[in-house]
């Protein structure tokens, strides 16, 4: 139904805008974790939006001086858009140091008047160069679909420059994203680096925007970057698998702004719209986004509802085995009892009698196991240590219960241990009941 994948990878049409598209993502992605874990994810935003006027600034002066040549085209407006985009880069700094205000309020104005700007410019080249009009559009929108050997290239060097500056300054760079304070107290040279970093995400923003366009140039930044950083807590990892992600990013924008057109075309429908590859390309990635933020082993949401579930359940057991111990040992309760104090009695016994803590008679009573009896023991002794604890540190008697309900459900061995020392192992909680000494419980 769909063609190889490995087709796009040596067709010689294909093959330029795929590896293109996948060098450029594998850049953006890298520099966009830096911007991320700083938490200045609109500084890509507005850094894109600012290279909008130096790109159609570039497009007029080559339209009015070089009117019949466009070899110098692709070079006049890399440049433009890279000067412009420092330019709005230093208005940001300027307006945050100097004047005071906010970073958000001044990444906003930038945003607006920038682009305000370019709107501005093209709406001119419009009806005066229509030709040259098209060419601007192009870095609004993108266009990656056409990108040729040269672009390949360019992406390849910046990949290059970018794995090559990450890999030989991991370690100040780590420093100052983490701890700027501690990295100046170790003489790292922070100025220097902030602005080789966004050096580096200027140049990535000006040559990524040929394939995704100004508008959507933030998101490959950014997605990228949210999607590894469900999977690791660690810098390294995240570089390395926010630049995966990116690469695959752009390679399915491609591979599906053909296959899914073509395959629509077979099966006769009326195709009245395309899929552009830039657009593709940052839904790839958005998709990816948030598959890893529902379904990451630590992070993901789905990975979360099924602990707090299980935690829920642990909950409930905990609460039924520590009710029968209370009543006693060889103590024996109806299901009607049980219903009492907690829902869906038999779901609830169908599992502790899996796990052997509690036995059925003939007559349908139910009472703890040995084993069982040594876990409800457990729980009451937490339990009421946790309240010693709370009472020794100054709260009153009657305000302890809550808690103790909630922390005997997570008091590990170690603190177990910390607290009976503290305390020097009592043996009665504040409401002069009997603790179970250690040797009882499980």
């Amino acid at each position: 139904m769909f063609s190889s994948p490995w087709h796009y990878l040596t067709d010689p049409v294909l093959q330029a805008p795929t590896l293109g598209s996948m060098l450029m993502c594998l850049s953006s992605a890298l520099v966009g974790v830096i911007v991320f874990l700083r938490k200045r994810s609109l500084l890509g935003e507005a850094l894109s939006h600012a290279t909008y006027p130096g790109v159609v600034i570039s497009v007029c002066i080559v339209a009015i001086f070089f009117p019949r040549s466009s070899d110098l085209l692709a070079v006049v407006i890399l440049a433009g858009g890279f000067l412009s985009s420092l330019l709005g880069l230093w208005v940001i700094e300027k307006m945050v140091g100097r004047f005071r205000v906010k970073s958000d309020a001044a990444l906003c104005l930038v945003l607006s008047v920038f682009f305000g700007v370019g709107v501005l410019v093209a709406s001119r080249i419009q009806f005066t160069h229509a030709l040259w009009y098209k060419t601007v559009q192009i870095f609004l929108y993108g266009q990656a679909a056409t990108m040729i050997n040269i672009h390949v290239v360019l992406y390849a060097c910046l990949a290059a420059l970018l794995i090559v500056v990450l890999f030989f300054l991991y370690r100040p760079i780590q420093m100052i994203i983490f701890d700027r304070d501690f990295s100046r107290s170790a003489s790292v040279p922070v100025r220097a680096l902030d602005s080789l970093l966004f050096l580096l995400l200027a140049l990535a923003i000006v040559i990524g925007i040929r394939s995704v366009g100004v508008v959507l140039m933030a998101g490959m930044l950014i997605a990228p970057a949210v999607a590894a950083r469900q999977f690791s807590h660690r810098f390294s990892v995240v570089l390395i698998l926010a630049g995966a992600i990116g690469a695959i990013s752009g390679f399915f924008g491609n591979y599906l702004s053909v296959e899914i057109p073509e395959w629509g075309m077979r099966q006769g429908w009326n195709w009245n719209f395309s899929l552009p590859t830039g657009p593709m390309i940052l839904l790839s990635a958005s998709c990816i986004c948030i598959l890893a933020l529902l379904l990451a082993p630590q992070n993901g949401l789905v990975s979360r509802l099924v602990r707090i579930l299980a935690f829920r359940k642990q909950c409930v057991e905990d609460h039924l085995l520590k009710n029968l111990w209370r009543l006693g040992e060889g103590a024996e309760v109806s299901l009607a009892e049980i219903g009492k104090w907690q829902p869906l009695p038999l779901l609830l016994i169908w599992r502790l009698k899996r796990q052997g803590w509690i036995k059925q008679s003939e007559s349908k009573l139910i009472s703890l196991t040995k084993k069982g009896r040594l876990r409800g023991a457990s729980i009451v002794r937490l339990h009421r240590l946790w309240e010693a604890y709370l009472v020794f540190l100054g709260q009153g008697a009657e305000k302890v219960h809550r808690s103790a309900e909630e922390m005997e459900h997570i008091i590990t061995p170690e603190l177990e241990k910390a607290l009976t020392e503290l305390l020097g192992d009592p043996k009665r909680d504040p409401h002069a009941q009997p603790i179970p000494p250690k040797e009882e419980t499980l």
